[in-house]
């Protein structure tokens, strides 16, 4: 179990250095493509931006490329777990404290805030912050300056914060638990990060990569999957995320025989797979409640273009139950099947060049007015 450390033996924040799955940028899936053209149209700008994802998505791994193609770029990226510490010792974390501001300061501390100055700082696990601390937070942002614990002068700072939480933080403020102007001040721009299991086509990708990393580190001159250890990941339902993979591939190329992972060696026995698609027949689901259920998941998490997020993934899902067949996908959806390859083309599931037809989409007409 991991222990709090104590103000005077924590990591000065510089000293903070990249993990491998840090750098585990992958955006195969459609759903990631979406993913990354939303980052690459907030990053150049100045605004707060709020990340939420189930535990293990990547929030930190997103942040870091939301700085990195920001004007900030050549500055410092800070990484901070609000839930990490006490909340005695919080404000002086985040805020600093001047010497002798309490038992045991013998020295003045910048906190992260300043650290940062010039570059990004990520707040992970926002939602854990004190509400004492909400208003604080609140100030720094809305002012754009900092108080240190014992102190009386203001510092001011150039910090653009982004933030990441794994609940829906609008739940907490409705609770009293968080601070409805905190939650709209950071929330200035968005992102919603899909779980692993809805990204199918960023899983092996993400594979080969902590494959390759970890085999380097752990001085392995060949290491490779085995084809039925690729079926084991793409079936498996990663209810830990990215996180789980990494270590999955870990674990397995510690135990594996002459290089080559087999799927015992992952150990994925613990977590459900993902089913086919013929195993819901005769199962009393009730499709049209799971996907009523599931679109106001959807519209609860807002975002941009949702009905053609939405279409994207009809097409998708059709293919795949299709077993990637374009002219039977057709016949499911009723549609011809030069609609069906030019949308996709255009979502990347298959290569050509995206030509549009000209009638007869799911969509709309853009004239169309809905009352």
């Amino acid at each position: 179990m991991s222990q709090i450390k104590s103000l005077l033996t924590y990591p000065h924040p510089r000293s903070l250095t990249k993990s491998v799955r840090a750098s585990a940028l992958v955006f195969e899936d459609p759903l990631s493509r979406a993913v990354l053209d939303r980052i690459e149209r907030l990053a150049p700008s100045e605004a707060n931006v709020l990340i939420v994802g189930e535990t293990g998505t990547g929030k930190e791994i997103v942040a870091r490329h939301v700085h990195d193609l920001s004007r900030r770029k050549d500055c410092q990226f800070l990484a901070v777990n609000c839930g990490a510490f006490t909340e005695t010792l919080v404000e002086s974390e985040l805020f600093g404290h001047e010497r002798g501001a309490f038992t045991g300061a013998v020295a003045a501390k910048e906190g992260w805030f300043e650290a940062a100055d010039g570059g990004t700082l990520f707040l992970d696990e926002i939602g854990d912050l004190p509400l004492s601390m909400q208003v604080k937070l609140l100030r720094v942002l809305q002012e754009r300056e900092v108080v240190r614990v014992g102190s009386r002068t203001s510092r001011p700072i150039d910090v653009r914060v982004i933030a990441a939480t794994n609940v829906k933080l609008e739940g907490a403020v409705s609770a009293g638990r968080f601070r409805e102007d905190l939650f709209y001040r950071l929330r200035v721009a968005s992102l919603t990060l899909p779980a692993l299991r809805d990204r199918p086509r960023d899983i092996l990708p993400l594979t080969h990569f902590f494959l390759k990393q970890h085999r380097d580190r752990l001085g392995y001159a060949h290491a490779e999957l085995s084809p039925e250890a690729e079926r084991a990941l793409v079936r498996h339902n990663w209810l830990g995320n990215i996180r789980e993979l990494e270590n999955a591939i870990h674990h397995a190329l510690l135990v594996c025989d002459d290089g080559v992972i087999r799927p015992a060696d992952l150990q994925l026995t613990s977590g459900p797979q993902v089913a086919a698609p013929s195993s819901h027949h005769g199962s009393g689901h009730q499709p049209a409640v799971d996907l009523e259920g599931a679109l106001f998941d959807i519209f609860e998490q807002g975002g941009d273009e949702l009905f053609e997020q939405i279409e994207n993934r009809v097409f998708l899902a059709a293919f795949e139950y299709c077993q990637r067949n374009q002219v039977q996908t057709a016949k499911l959806l009723g549609i011809s099947r030069n609609i069906v390859r030019a949308r996709l083309i255009r979502i990347g599931a298959i290569g050509g060049t995206p030509i549009e037809p000209q009638a007869g989409t799911l969509s709309p007409p853009s004239n169309t007015q809905i009352h």
